[in-house]
């Protein structure tokens, strides 16, 4: 519940949907199993792009997008991840990028489910890379 727009009912959710978060290779494993990513529609030589998947748990899907959405407009502190998701907004859409940062959002909280650390507001409080 570190997580600026994570409040106890997403953090809730997201650890009875992802009860052992060893099942998963890496933290980016999470979003296709919450359908978080693109779907590529192939035809002969043509690959598109199109919407997100919506395979796996509709409703941590939809916990997460609300929780984007409320770190994107409510949350008045900037962070490097409000930042990120900005900028994305700013090139691609507001839509895009709250599905971005909600993918974001489930990989990040994989990662301090499994390490047990805390969300860091700045890029400078990161710990070092080993």
């Amino acid at each position: 519940m570190t997580i600026p727009g994570v409040g106890p009912v997403v953090s809730l959710a997201f650890t009875s949907t992802i009860d052992i978060p060893q099942r998963f290779k890496n933290s980016k494993a999470v979003g296709p199993i919450l359908g978080l990513t693109p779907k590529l529609n192939e035809s002969g030589e043509s690959k598109r792009v199109g919407c997100i998947s919506l395979c796996g748990d509709v409703m941590m899907r939809t916990l997460l997008y609300e929780a984007a959405q409320t770190l994107m407009i409510n949350v008045r502190k900037w962070s490097w991840l409000k930042a990120w998701a900005m900028n994305i907004a700013k090139r691609r859409g507001m839509r895009k990028a709250i599905v971005a940062l909600a993918r974001r959002l489930a990989v990040i909280m994989h990662r301090m489910m499994s390490d047990g650390t805390e969300f860091c507001w700045t890029r400078n409080d990161l710990p070092a890379a080993i």
